[in-house]
């Protein structure tokens, strides 16, 4: 590890001159100043005084040696469209929906607010706002119009640019009435809200709080065909975008981003953690309205000179093999997806991972929840492709830890993320006494000050519930909480245990979900798994265990429920003892899951404990909910 070690060391005790050698990966249009400005921690400012422009970085400056390359391919299985986009098509449709949104009244530092599915003109939208500067606000498509009324008032944005339709797993969702409702619930008015016709779905008819906004993406689209919109140069810290997240009071936190951190940050990313060299393709299987689309499918590849594949539909329509055949007909180099997503396709016949000629694959990257090593086990040897488990955070844009091959190569311990990422001051801290926990110990995860380049600034509007959130879980010590228990070996690996909220306490013993689901993942039967805690009257809380079956026939009589049930019960008192060991296993067929992948937790709690789950808009298959229902009154 010495050369890793040396590396993240010097990136942590010597972060200016560190980072002023990693800023040379982007353009300058006026050469910073300074490179960190620490005199206000929390609030660290990197690059000061520079100037620079992140579709500039993404686009522009590749057009002289990469103007025919691929930058963009989507894929949608939903409707049948795969198209191309070099980096010249790309930049010319940059430069009309830029031109678009300047006639509208979008200008720099006002804020756009993007309500799209998994189509082109998400990213167009995205990079266009980066050239005129404005500050870009994704919100997931089809999120209930309670929630994107809140990020309307919150954001307050002059523009919305809006899809009609979005399609998931061949069901139509349609947006309009959506966007319609939540213009009436928020106080805040948008002048405009540009529409991106799909025809998915017959005319709707536009109630009044639309049809006085409408402007249509297609028409405006044709009388700037030629435009030219030049770049905007930002300040470093200007805002690039804010991306909300979910807030434990109920009011989401808006996630500020800045430019020239950022597009720093991720330029060394692409390098040091995924090996993406210029004229690679990425294959990021996510959803722009998530923080991994917005620096994985979007801009982190196009700053670094790859093609990013960009896929609307599921792991496995019209079968388990499309992915597969993406890898194939693309040869794609690299690519990015969600543990969850490998887990479905562990259902599927292994036949469909032999039938593509993978060779042009590198590396497979997961992250969005802990890798179980089961999962990890399975799908590296199905690929005999190296696996790479990373972790992070919507806050902090980029990896925290992960292997960093092109650092050092080091071995992968098949369960852990690896090792903290240069940049990032990680430690682990007991609870109660905020002291540094020993190697084997479960502590929370935490980051010094300062955040490195390309992590949240702060909260958009709301510097008080940054330091009060974030800063403040140790007193008298300024480190930021990411909210997550973790253990690290004598070698630093990491392992991510769950939220610090999903403990449970099970008559005085805290336990953790990751723990108990990783125990039930080891058998054999077990496809996937997802464990709560829930209300009991003597113990506190107990735990239950939700199984998808890999074999259905294994759980179809109730007599063999039983049988497996208590085999489940007896690996967890093998590998965690009595203590961890749930109080009911329920089979059921699928899992409650957002369609970016996570799972709902709290929806199956809350039903466990019969509770209204809430607004469960984002999620997949409302059959799932039912599945559980049924499985609790059985």
């Amino acid at each position: 590890m010495t050369r890793y070690q040396e590396f993240h060391r010097r990136s942590v005790e010597d972060p200016e001159n560190f980072w002023r050698e990693q800023a040379g990966r982007i353009h300058w249009e006026t050469p910073f100043e300074r490179v960190l400005d620490d005199s206000k921690l929390p609030f660290a400012k990197w690059f000061v005084g520079g100037r620079t422009n992140l579709c500039y970085n993404a686009l522009d400056r590749h057009l002289a040696e990469r103007a025919d390359q691929a930058a963009l391919v989507y894929v949608s299985t939903e409707t049948g469209i795969e198209h191309t986009y070099t980096y010249a098509e790309l930049h010319a449709e940059i430069n009309r929906l830029a031109a678009i949104m300047l006639a509208l009244g979008a200008k720099r530092g006002e804020r756009v607010l993007i309500y799209m599915p998994m189509v082109p003109q998400a990213l167009f939208a995205m990079l266009a706002c980066a050239r005129i500067g404005a500050i870009h606000s994704v919100v997931f498509g089809g999120f209930a119009a309670n929630s994107l009324a809140a990020r309307i008032d919150d954001a307050t944005p002059v523009l919305i640019v809006a899809a009609d339709a979005g399609s998931r797993a061949g069901k139509v969702i349609e947006y309009l009435p959506l966007i319609e409702e939540a213009l009436t619930l928020a106080k805040h008015s948008p002048d405009h809200v540009l529409l991106v016709e799909r025809q998915l779905t017959p005319a709707l008819q536009l109630g009044p709080e639309l049809a006085s906004r409408i402007a249509r993406y297609d028409t405006l689209r044709e009388q700037h065909k030629d435009a030219q919109v030049p770049c905007v140069w930002l300040e470093s810290n200007e805002v690039s975008y804010v991306l909300y997240t979910s807030g434990t009071t109920g009011k989401p936190k808006g996630v500020q981003r800045d430019v020239g951190g950022y597009a720093v940050a991720l330029a060394a990313s692409m390098e040091y953690i995924f090996d993406g060299r210029p004229g690679d393709t990425l294959f990021t299987a996510s959803d722009v309205g998530w923080v991994v689309g917005h620096s994985y499918i979007v801009y982190a590849p196009l700053l670094a000179g790859l093609t990013t594949v960009m896929y609307e539909g599921t792991p496995v329509r019209p079968d388990g093999g499309i992915w597969w055949r993406l890898v194939e007909k693309y040869r794609v180099n690299l690519m990015f997806t969600a543990p969850t997503a490998i887990r479905v396709l562990k259902k599927q016949d292994p036949a469909l991972l032999r039938q593509y000629d993978l060779s042009s694959l590198r590396c497979l990257f997961l992250a969005g929840e802990p890798l179980d090593e089961p999962t990890a086990s399975w799908i590296q040897d199905a690929l005999q492709k190296p696996v790479v488990d990373n972790y992070w955070q919507t806050e902090t844009g980029w990896p925290m830890l992960a292997i960093q091959s092109n650092v050092e190569a080091l071995p992968q311990k098949l369960g852990s993320p690896g090792v903290p990422v240069y940049g990032f001051k990680l430690g682990i801290l007991n609870e109660a006494t905020g002291e540094p926990c020993a190697p084997g110990e479960k502590g929370v995860i935490v980051l010094g000050a300062p955040l490195p380049p390309g992590a949240m600034q702060t909260i958009w509007q709301d510097d008080a519930r940054f330091i009060s959130t974030y800063w403040s879980g140790f007193a008298g010590k300024q480190l930021y909480s990411s909210f997550d228990w973790g253990v690290q070996d004598e070698d630093g690996y990491v392992t991510i245990l769950g939220r610090t909220d999903d403990v449970i306490n099970v008559a005085g013993h805290r336990l953790g979900t990751r723990e108990i689901e990783e125990s039930l993942s080891s058998h054999r039967a077990v496809a996937e798994v997802a464990v709560v805690g829930i209300q009991d009257a003597l113990k506190g809380q107990v735990a239950i265990a939700f199984v998808v079956a890999r074999d259905p026939r294994q759980v179809e009589r109730a007599e063999d429920r039983l049988t497996l049930e208590a085999d489940l019960m007896k690996t967890v008192d093998v590998t965690l003892g009595a203590i961890g060991r749930p109080a009911r296993v329920y089979f059921v067929t699928l899992l409650p899951k957002t369609r970016s992948g996570k799972l709902l937790r709290r929806a199956l709690q809350a039903l466990a404990e019969g509770r209204d789950p809430g607004d469960l808009t984002t999620i997949e298959d409302p059959l799932a909910l039912e599945q559980i229902r049924g499985a609790l009154a059985s």
